[in-house]
């Protein structure tokens, strides 16, 4: 079985409070924490901050544009720290395994959106089948 090399980490950003709303709309969670300054304010934050399957859902699209979408068996994952308007998210990730399980060839991946700060916001893990 060979390895597939990652391919580089991919850098969104800064995101902005737009990109927020945006992904907003999309999702359908229009919490006000994560565009409303006073709201987000009066519940202790320095002000709104990313939705957590925001970069989730950048981490999960950069692992399958390198692995297929339809070659994922399994995706899970850990929010680990805030994403915030200015913040600069870099999505990477590894094969940490290689087997065969059901007659498929498959590897398993960690991976990380990270913030410019080398905090990591969502930290995953995923199974593909390797065409």
């Amino acid at each position: 079985m060979s390895t597939q090399t990652p391919p580089e980490p991919t850098a969104h950003g800064p995101i902005t409070l737009t990109d927020l709303v945006r992904y907003q709309g999309a999702s359908g969670d229009m919490n006000p924490l994560h565009h409303d300054s006073a709201v987000a304010q009066a519940a202790g934050f320095e002000g709104p901050f990313a939705p957590g399957m925001y970069p989730a859902g950048l981490l999960a699209t950069w692992a399958t544009d390198w692995l297929g979408p339809g070659q994922i068996r399994s995706y899970r994952m850990r929010f680990r720290e805030q994403a915030w308007p200015g913040d600069v998210l870099t999505c990477s990730g590894e094969i940490v395994r290689e087997y065969e399980e059901a007659g498929e060839r498959r590897v398993d991946v960690e991976l990380a959106c990270t913030r410019q700060t080398g905090g990591v916001t969502v930290q995953g893990w995923a199974s593909f089948v390797v065409v």
